[in-house]
């Protein structure tokens, strides 16, 4: 495949271009924050000044951005993608944001006679250094064929679900999911010690039983200690549960469990937890100042 251009050097976006790298693709890189460049340049990659910079010098482009605002500012703003994109380009975008945002994305990219792929990923920073997440993608179905062996490298599976929206939709009822699943084990964490018994021993049983799940296993000794280094930081998982919620409001979803989770997430950004792991919604639970 042809050269690689990476919007977005974050903890994803990084991860994963240092995975192209490795593999031994060429890859022009453009963040924000250009400084953020450096280490990649140190690995081979060149540097483009701005996104239309990129897409101008390669076929496919590939961003990985914060949330939907980042997503249409890198499309629409002074110097960004449209401005290079056409016939003969490609644009893969794996950013999780909702259906709404990719599809206006989709139809401004394709107005112009480029491709267009949404691609949001299921994983956070350890599968993204290990080439090991899951790619939910959906869109132009021959730009998908094309940029298998580059999934191949960031991913241990992909999927293709079809039409555009459909990749950000699967992203965030996967994500609502893991959210709340994580307040619930933060309660069960905090339940266990307050009735003094031992949270190890309480992990110990979880990994032993129907439940039995890596992000308990991963995430569970370091909520103990009250650690949480950011692997998937806890205001993109909020903002995430802000959007499934929104999508089950458009569907008419009752979504009472998830609701509850969103708030303990928004009282952990009030606490000044949101550049933490998302497990950091512990905190709401340890330090008694849940959601009332």
């Amino acid at each position: 495949m042809e050269e690689i251009g990476f919007l977005g050097l974050g903890i994803m976006g990084k991860a994963m271009s240092m995975n192209l790298l490795s593999h031994g693709f060429k890859v022009t890189v453009w963040n924000r924050t250009l400084s953020r460049c450096d280490e990649l340049v140190e690995h081979g990659a060149t540097v483009g000044e701005t996104p239309a910079a990129v897409i101008k010098k390669c076929k496919y482009t590939i961003a990985m951005l914060s949330d939907p605002a980042a997503a249409l500012s890198v499309v629409f703003d002074k110097d960004g993608v449209l401005e290079q994109i056409g016939s003969g380009k490609n644009y893969i975008d794996m950013s999780t944001v909702d259906a709404e945002t990719s599809s206006k994305i989709s139809e401004a990219i394709t107005s112009k006679g480029g491709c267009f792929l949404e691609a949001p990923v299921s994983g956070s920073k350890k599968p993204a250094e290990d080439g090991q997440l899951v790619i939910l993608a959906a869109g132009e179905k021959a730009l998908y064929d094309a940029a298998l062996p580059v999934f191949d490298v960031l991913g241990k599976k992909s999927f293709f679900l079809g039409q555009v929206g459909n990749g950000a939709k699967m992203k965030l009822v996967v994500n609502m999911t893991m959210g709340s699943m994580m307040n619930a084990f933060s309660e069960g964490i905090v339940l266990a010690d307050k009735s003094g018994l031992n949270p190890q021993i309480l992990l110990d049983v979880l990994d032993l039983g129907a439940i039995a799940n890596p992000m308990f296993k991963m995430k569970g000794p370091s909520m103990i200690q009250g650690n949480y280094p950011p692997a998937f930081p806890l205001k993109h998982q909020q903002k995430d549960m802000r959007l499934a919620l929104a999508l089950g409001d458009e569907n008419s979803v009752a979504m009472p469990v998830a609701a509850a989770s969103n708030e303990a997430f928004k009282k952990a950004r009030s606490m000044g937890l949101g550049d933490l792991d998302f497990s950091a919604v512990h905190e709401t639970v340890a330090s008694g100042k849940g959601s009332s």
